[in-house]
């Protein structure tokens, strides 16, 4: 199970930390990604990180301000988003794609 939380409204330029506590699997040994779903758009991939901590950034519209990370002790991982955009408002899922697993879903609006 994974369960996502962190999101809300934030004003342009502002930050938020998103958490993804996993729990029903061995969290350390499997890669996490974040994903999100924008109004009326496709769902993208926004970060990954391997079981070993090596890290993947996907769109070039977030790279430099969003960072992914993990934390095994707490089968957690995060995804810290900085100067946000109102570009960047989507609903964020966590997914183990090894296993296919995916959370609810976060949202986060930024206001312009």
């Amino acid at each position: 199970r994974l369960v996502e939380s962190g999101g809300g409204l934030v004003q342009f330029g502002g930050s938020l930390r998103l958490s993804c506590a996993a729990s029903g699997f061995s969290f350390s040994s499997y890669t996490i990604a974040w994903h999100r779903q924008g109004p009326g758009k496709e769902r993208e991939r926004v970060a990954v990180i391997t079981s070993v901590g090596g890290i993947t950034t996907d769109p070039d519209s977030v790279k430099g301000r969003f960072t992914i990370s993990r934390d095994n002790a707490k089968n957690t991982a995060f995804l810290q988003m900085n100067s946000l955009k109102p570009e960047d408002t989507a609903v964020y899922y966590c997914n183990v794609p090894q296993l296919g697993y995916w959370g609810q879903g976060t949202q986060v609006t930024v206001s312009s």
